[in-house]
């Protein structure tokens, strides 16, 4: 028995790095998934490898006509949805000073209003599965301030107050949402930030497959009296400066 049997989930960033990792992991412990990204060759791929248990959609997360085909496409395939998983996010790393208005604009596009309109996309077909579960995926950088991520770190503080405030509003349907906040994953993403791990308790950095534990943890029954909670794993960046 898998973790995940009979659950249907939407991942968005899919496509590679962490999200294609939790759509191999969501397969195995028996979910249906639906992939969205646009990076639509990657994520072809990886639907094709995981077989008839997924589905890839090309999805920008800032259009909501896109996420409408995405919930069409979960429930013509699979039937119903259960969980979404919110893991698409982009950075701009610009002091605040050059940081234009159009950086600012499109990160806050990708990483929160992305994760808002995937949230009320899912609403009524989780009501209809009477429940599920929104995963949210923050950072770090929504705990404390990081330098030449100004529109980054904004939408990842953001990301923790929306969750709070739609885990409230969609308890009543037995809807729960938590956010993830993941330190340094190694990801394609994240390649240009070199290897810094001076302020990580352990000294290193993630491998892209290592949080997929925690968000099937949240996408499962096992986590069913968890919701409005805050999941850190950083390494220990977060709890403070380590000893050198």
């Amino acid at each position: 028995m898998g973790k995940l049997d009979g659950k249907v989930a939407i991942i968005t960033g899919a496509a590679r790095g962490m999200g294609a990792q939790h759509a191999r992991r969501f397969v195995a412990e028996g979910a249906e998934v639906v992939m969205a990204d646009v990076l639509d060759d990657q994520g072809e791929i990886v639907a094709e490898e995981l077989g008839d248990q997924a589905r890839y959609v090309h999805l920008d997360v800032r259009d909501r006509a896109q996420w409408d085909v995405v919930v069409t496409t979960a429930l013509e395939a699979f039937g119903r949805v259960d969980v979404l998983v919110n893991n698409a996010g982009i950075f701009r790393r610009e002091p605040i000073e050059t940081h234009s208005h159009e950086m600012w604009d499109e990160v806050i596009g990708v990483n929160l209003t992305g994760i808002w309109n995937g949230t009320k996309a899912v609403i009524a077909p989780m009501r209809e599965a009477g429940g599920g579960s929104i995963i949210n995926v923050s950072s770090t950088a929504g705990m404390t301030g990081y330098a030449y991520l100004p529109a980054y770190t904004a939408s990842k503080w953001g990301i923790r107050g929306l969750t709070k405030t739609t885990a409230l509003d969609l308890g009543v349907y037995g809807i729960r949402a938590n956010s993830v906040h993941p330190g340094f994953v190694r990801t394609p993403m994240t390649e240009e930030l070199g290897d810094n791990t001076a302020n990580v308790a352990l000294h290193r950095t993630a491998a892209d497959d290592e949080l997929s534990s925690l968000v099937v943890f949240l996408a499962g029954d096992e986590s069913a009296f968890s919701t409005g909670g805050e999941f850190i794993a950083d390494g220990g960046e977060s709890a403070g400066i380590p000893a050198r």
